[in-house]
């Protein structure tokens, strides 16, 4: 077994990985949250007894979204090589692993704005229509502003759940930290390759959930 100490490790590349591994995340968080956060308020609004109800509408978003969020995303990653070498050109690297880790978070994450959104109180909702306020003000000014704590919880969720996919993507060649631990810890061995990325991985994670707890303590009515 081929064991490296701390010294000998190639610190530049596991610091390459490292920041691969960030990319990756921050670029899937983000077209997430763009995705998700619309599809997600399209849910609520859809939904039994909201402004803009329309079972079919609801029932067919539903059903996409339960679908995407059922595939393994491991799966998920296979599945959609086609359309990843469509989007962006390649499958593998960073560019070939931002498409599956959008399409596999973002269901996940309307699953979430919609739940923040049904936490909003509905006398709120109320109120604002009888002073009447427009569908668009309604989403804006009370909807999301309402749902606000629960809304930053649901992207740091959602980020800490990209952390473990971003790492499943080095299966298929996807980069960052995840490949790295694959080809050095796992193929050749290495075992101190292994930890030290998970480790990185695992402070990622609570930096992260670090920062999203702080954001929803502050934003959160006293």
């Amino acid at each position: 077994m081929n064991k490296l100490s701390l010294w000998e490790l190639d610190w530049n590349e596991i610091g390459q990985a490292a920041l691969d591994t960030l990319t990756m995340l921050g670029t899937s968080t983000l077209f997430t949250v763009l995705i998700g956060l619309p599809l997600g308020v399209l849910l609520f609004l859809t939904s039994t007894g909201q402004l803009l109800q329309q079972k079919a509408v609801y029932g067919t978003l539903s059903f996409i979204v339960n679908v995407l969020r059922s595939v393994p995303f491991i799966i998920l990653m296979i599945i959609i090589i086609p359309f990843t070498k469509l989007l962006v050109g390649t499958s593998i690297g960073v560019p070939g692993s931002i498409p599956p880790l959008v399409i596999g978070a973002a269901p996940f994450f309307a699953r979430l704005v919609e739940t923040s959104m049904r936490e909003v109180d509905r006398g709120v909702i109320e109120a604002a229509q009888s002073m009447g306020a427009t569908h668009v003000q309604i989403i804006g000014r009370v909807l999301l502003r309402e749902a606000r704590p629960g809304l930053i919880a649901a992207i740091t969720i959602t980020a800490v759940t990209l952390v473990s996919y971003t790492a499943m993507s080095g299966v298929i060649g996807g980069g960052g930290l995840g490949d790295l631990a694959i080809r050095y810890g796992y193929q050749r061995f290495q075992t101190n390759v292994m930890i030290v990325t998970v480790l990185i991985l695992l402070v990622l994670v609570q930096l992260l959930q670090m920062l999203g707890d702080r954001l929803v303590r502050r934003f959160q009515r006293k």
